[in-house]
């Protein structure tokens, strides 16, 4: 079984509070592979409440994104999302939840692979492939750099470079 984790394509990022040019530039790439994926493929959600600002993430990035059930929250339309899919919302850079559920899944059946794809490369893509390692650590993690941007070009390249010592492999 293969696995595609598209982590937080979401309004906010792409275009909206924190979006960049980069992010917008990968929108295409994004959807081509998830259209053309032949495997399982789970979605993340950068979820905050109201209260964001109070909380210590609010108070080291002061902008106000990703607010459960606003417009910049959801995934973007621009991509395929089945009716169907896994979607995990997460209050923080990686998901617990994540790591718990890909163990769990685990445990049933033989995961040949995971993929990493979304935003942003240098926070919650990195953070999310270390999580996966840790809970699976024999199972080979990769990260496509065409289908990641982080907050600037070179924080993407650190973070690529970062995952890649952790022998996490770069598409």
């Amino acid at each position: 079984m293969k696995i595609l984790v598209v982590v937080d394509m979401q309004n906010d990022f792409i275009d909206g509070a924190l979006g960049t040019k980069e992010a917008e530039a990968i929108v295409e790439n994004v959807a081509k592979k998830i259209k053309g994926y032949d495997g399982t493929v789970i979605y993340t959600r950068d979820t905050h409440k109201p209260e964001y600002l109070s909380t210590q993430e609010g108070k080291n990035l002061p902008v106000e994104h990703c607010i459960e059930n606003s417009e910049g929250w959801k995934i973007s339309d621009k991509l395929p999302v089945d009716k169907d899919a896994k979607i995990i919302n997460k209050p923080t850079f990686g998901s617990k939840e994540l790591g718990l559920y890909l163990e769990e899944l685990s445990k049933k059946e033989t995961i040949d692979e995971i993929e990493l794809i979304g935003l942003c490369t240098d926070i919650c893509v990195i953070s999310n492939a270390l999580l996966i390692k840790a809970f699976l650590p024999e199972v080979p993690v990769f990260v496509d750099p065409a289908c990641c941007a982080g907050v600037t070009p070179q924080s993407h390249d650190n973070a690529l470079l970062a995952m890649k010592m952790c022998q996490i492999g770069l598409r």
